[in-house]
C-alpha cells in the first residue's frame, strides 16, 4: 500500500527544555515498526509503512530523551476517529516495548473495558508475529493465553483480564489500552498508577475514539490532554494527541472531516464518511454516532434528541419586564437536597397560530458545593452563576423555603395561573406554595402525562415557536436529554439514561403543558377532547 512519508521531522512542542531528540534511537522505532506487516484486508501481507501522523507519534515517543538518557513521555494519549489505523499502530507499539525495546523481562499488557476488547489489538500483533519471520522464530504465542513470550529477553505481551489486573503484583513496562472512552476506573487507575516503579521507561500508550460519558476516566484523561494542547496545564510526562473536530465546525463540511480524519483517502474513503453523513442528515438520530465515531467529538449520549441547531435558532430575547403581568404556566422540577432544583415559567403567545411560547428559567444549587460540582462534572456552574443563569442558596443543601421565596415573589410580577410539579415529590413545598395562593396540579412522569407536550415541544421548536433567549444552563439541559419510548411510539424524557442533568428540560414540558391545556391568555384550551394539538 502507498503510504505517505514523514517528508521533515519537526521534534513535538511538548519537548521539554532539558530534553533532546535522539534521532538514531526514533529511526529504530521506526525501522522495528516499519519491518512489520498489515493483517487485513486489502493491505494483509504489506508491509506496515507508517502514515505521517503515526510517524511522527513514534518519533516523538521514543525518539524525545530526558538528561539521564531515558524518555521523557510515559504516557502518550491518542483520540482519534474510527478505522484511521489507531488498533494496528498500538499492535506495532507493544510488539516494540515487548520485543524491541531491550528491556529484559518486560511485561506488557493489552487492556479494555472488556477482555474481548483487549483481545483485538493483541491478536493483530500476534499476526504480525507469524508474518515477519526474525520475530517468529523468537517468539513463543500461547494463544488459548492471549499471550506471548519473546524468548531472547524472556519478554511477555498479554491481554489481561479483570481477575489478573485486580490481583495486583504487576511489574509494568508498558500498557496498552483500547477504546479508553468505556475504560473500567479501577482497572485503569491500577495498571497506571504505581505498577511500573520498578521500571526506568514504562509507556501508558492510551488509544480511544472519543465517548459519550462526561463522568468517565476516559473523557478526565481526554480534559487533560486538551488543557496540556491548549496552555492551560503542563506535564512533561505526558504526550497529547487529538484529532477531531470542534462542536462549532459544520459537521457536514468534507474539509472538516479531512481535519479529523488523517488516514482519510488511505485507511478510509471519502464516499465511506460521505455516505455515513448523508445518512446522519437523513437521520438525525445518527448525527451523534457521526461526530463520535467520524469527527471524533466527545457527545452527551448516542442518540441527541433536540437538534442542536434547531434550538439554537430559538434564541429570541425575552424581556422579562415586557412581561410583566402576562399568564404565565410554571413547571418544577424539583432535586434531591444537594442538585439543581429547575422552575421554568412558559408564556402562551397572544396569537395560537403564529405567537411564540416565551420561556423564563430559574436554577438553583447549594452554594458551598458548587466549586465541588464544577471540579466533578467538569461543567460551568460557576461561572453560570456569576452570569445570574444560576441561583446558589446557602449552605451544603438546597434551602426550599429560599426558593418558595423566590417564586412568591415571581407571583407578584408574573400571572402565574397553575404550577404543575411531580406528584411523587414536592409535597412540602406544594403545601407550602397553595398556602401561598397558587394553583398547584400534580403532573404524572409516564407516557400518557408526559407524551403530548415532548412532542409538541419538538414541533414547536422546529416551526421557532419556541423563544428562550439562549439560557446556557436550559440549552445544556436540552442537548442532555435521551428519549424513551414505548411500543405506541409515546416518549418522554429519560433521567435515568441522560448522562448529565435535564432538569430544566424537564420542568420546560411540565409547564408547556399546562399551558397548552390550560391555553391562552383568553383562557382557551388548545387540546381537543382526545387530548391532541387543535392549531
Amino acid at each position: 500500500m502507498a503510504m505517505r512519508k514523514l517528508k521533515e521531522y519537526t521534534p513535538t512542542r511538548f519537548m521539554a527544555p532539558d530534553s533532546h531528540y535522539d534521532a538514531d534511537r526514533a529511526d529504530y522505532a521506526v525501522a522495528f515498526i516499519e519491518c512489520l506487516c498489515h493483517t487485513k484486508g486489502r493491505w494483509a501481507g504489506q508491509p506496515f509503512d507508517l502514515i505521517d501522523w503515526q510517524e511522527q507519534i513514534i518519533r516523538d515517543i521514543f525518539g524525545v530523551i530526558k538528561p539521564n538518557g531515558y524518555r521523557q513521555f510515559n504516557t502518550a494519549y491518542v483520540e482519534i476517529p474510527k478505522k484511521q489505523g489507531k488498533s494496528e499502530l498500538a499492535a506495532a507499539v507493544a510488539l516494540y516495548l515487548c520485543c524491541g525495546d531491550g528491556e529484559q523481562r518486560a511485561e506488557v499488557y493489552s487492556c479494555a473495558s472488556d477482555r474481548q476488547q483487549a483481545s483485538i489489538v493483541f491478536e493483530v500483533a500476534m499476526d504480525m508475529v507469524r508474518m515477519t519471520p526474525a520475530l517468529a522464530k523468537r517468539t513463543k504465542i500461547l494463544a488459548s493465553q492471549k499471550k506471548m513470550i519473546f524468548e531472547p529477553t524472556n519478554s511477555i505481551y498479554q491481554v489481561l483480564s479483570a481477575e489478573a489486573y485486580s490481583k495486583h503484583g504487576l511489574n509494568i513496562s508498558g500498557v496498552v489500552y483500547d477504546e479508553l472512552h468505556v475504560a473500567d476506573r479501577q482497572m485503569f487507575d491500577v495498571m497506571t498508577k504505581g505498577s511500573g516503579d520498578a521500571r526506568t521507561q514504562p509507556l501508558y500508550f492510551l488509544i480511544t475514539t472519543a465517548g459519550n460519558d462526561q463522568n468517565s476516566i476516559g473523557y478526565e484523561i481526554h480534559e487533560k490532554a486538551l488543557d496540556i494542547i491548549e496552555g492551560r496545564k503542563a506535564d512533561k510526562t505526558f504526550y497529547p494527541v487529538i484529532y477531531g473536530a470542534s462542536e462549532s465546525e459544520d459537521w457536514t463540511d468534507p474539509e472538516v472531516w479531512k481535519k479529523a480524519n488523517p488516514s482519510l483517502g488511505i485507511t478510509v474513503s471519502i464516499d465511506k464518511v460521505k455516505q455515513a453523513c448523508e445518512s446522519a442528515q437523513q437521520n438525525p438520530s445518527e448525527e451523534n454516532a457521526f461526530r463520535q465515531l467520524r469527527l471524533d467529538q466527545w457527545v452527551k449520549q448516542t442518540v441527541r434528541w433536540m437538534p442542536m441547531d434547531k434550538w439554537d435558532a430559538c434564541a429570541f430575547p425575552v424581556d422579562a419586564d415586557y412581561l410583566r403581568g402576562r399568564v404565565c404556566y410554571g413547571g418544577l422540577d424539583l432535586s434531591s437536597t444537594s442538585d439543581i432544583t429547575a422552575f421554568v415559567l412558559v408564556f402562551p403567545p397572544d396569537d395560537p397560530e403564529t405567537g411564540k411560547y416565551e420561556i423564563l428559567p430559574y436554577f438553583w444549587l447549594p452554594e458551598e458545593t458548587l466549586p465541588i460540582r464544577v471540579k466533578r462534572d467538569h461543567v460551568l456552574y460557576d461561572v453560570w452563576q456569576r452570569q445570574g443563569y444560576i441561583n446558589t442558596t446557602e449552605g451544603n443543601v438546597i434551602h426550599y423555603g429560599f426558593i418558595e421565596k423566590f417564586i412568591e415573589n415571581l407571583g407578584t410580577q408574573y400571572n402565574i395561573r397553575e404550577i404543575a410539579f411531580d406528584r411523587w415529590g414536592a409535597v412540602q413545598m406544594t403545601q407550602d406554595l397553595e398556602e401561598m395562593g397558587f394553583t398547584v396540579v400534580p403532573m404524572g412522569q409516564g407516557y400518557s402525562s408526559l407524551s403530548p407536550p415532548t412532542k409538541e415541544l419538538m414541533k414547536l421548536v422546529l416551526e421557532k415557536r419556541i423563544a428562550h433567549g439562549g439560557n446556557p444552563v436550559l440549552r445544556w439541559m436540552m442537548d442532555n436529554v435521551t428519549i424513551r419510548q414505548d411500543p405506541a411510539g409515546n416518549i418522554k424524557m429519560d433521567k435515568d439514561k441522560s448522562t448529565e442533568k435535564i432538569d430544566g428540560a424537564v420542568a420546560t414540558v411540565m409547564g408547556l403543558d399546562r399551558a397548552i391545556r390550560c391555553g391562552l391568555n383568553d383562557g382557551t384550551s388548545v387540546y381537543d377532547t382526545r387530548g391532541l394539538i387543535v392549531f
